[in-house]
């Protein structure tokens, strides 16, 4: 792909068309003019004083570099065990599957499903419908299906709590020292690192910004198509 079309200077953000370009706020409704950001700044409403939006520096590279190491870390959560515990010359382990397959066997399918859908289903789409919208926007378009993608992304980001999961299974390792050996296996140092590479890579980017971005990218298509 040619220099010009990959680092197009009218990819910057945010977009203002035309001599007055207008945002509300997301507080009080305010109405007000955007300005055109540098990269490290923000804009505030002139009425609350609440963050409008942001212009992070190196949002689509962070976002597609940690996204990609969240992915990564899932599958090593997933895959071994977070923890090993041994009480009257007993063992077992425990991954988020098999945590989830004892609450099925005790009859509680309801909370087992819900495990798997807040540790397991919501954070892979989470992250790889974030991978899939800022690695194209990068290099200046878009993949088929990214704004269906983008919807689903805001819709799961709410259900995604892996954060939760780690803090209640922090509380409960403290209770279990007292009643078991208690060694702690490979998934639960990744999930700890899956949990920061997951808010670093919400944290880098605004949805604003990828809303927008996502509709110059489609301007110019449809622009050059009946060019």
């Amino acid at each position: 792909m040619p220099v010009s079309a990959r680092h197009h200077h009218e990819l910057s953000w945010p977009q203002i068309r035309g001599p007055v370009h207008q945002v509300a706020c997301h507080f009080c409704d305010t109405l007000q003019e955007t300005p055109r950001l540098g990269e490290g700044e923000g804009a505030f409403c002139t009425c609350c004083g609440k963050m409008l939006f942001i212009n992070q520096p190196h949002s689509l590279a962070r976002a597609t570099s940690f996204s990609s190491a969240a992915l990564i870390l899932m599958g090593v959560t997933h895959t071994f065990p977070m923890l090993t515990m041994s009480a009257g010359g007993e063992g077992t382990r425990l991954t988020l599957w098999e945590a989830s397959q004892v609450l099925a066997q005790e009859n509680r399918p309801l909370l087992a499903v819900a495990v798997i859908f807040f540790t397991m289903i919501a954070p892979v789409i989470l992250m790889s419908g974030l991978l899939y919208v800022a690695e194209p926007l990068r290099r200046g378009h878009t993949l088929p299906g990214t704004v269906t993608m983008m919807r689903w992304f805001q819709g799961v980001e709410p259900w995604s709590m892996m954060e939760v999961f780690l803090l209640g299974l922090i509380v409960s390792l403290l209770k279990l020292r007292n009643l078991a050996d208690v060694h702690y296996g490979v998934g639960l140092w990744a999930l700890g690192a899956l949990v920061l590479c997951m808010a670093a890579a919400l944290g880098s980017v605004d949805k604003l910004e990828l809303w927008d971005r996502i509709e110059v990218v489609h301007h110019y298509r449809e622009r050059a198509a009946h060019s």
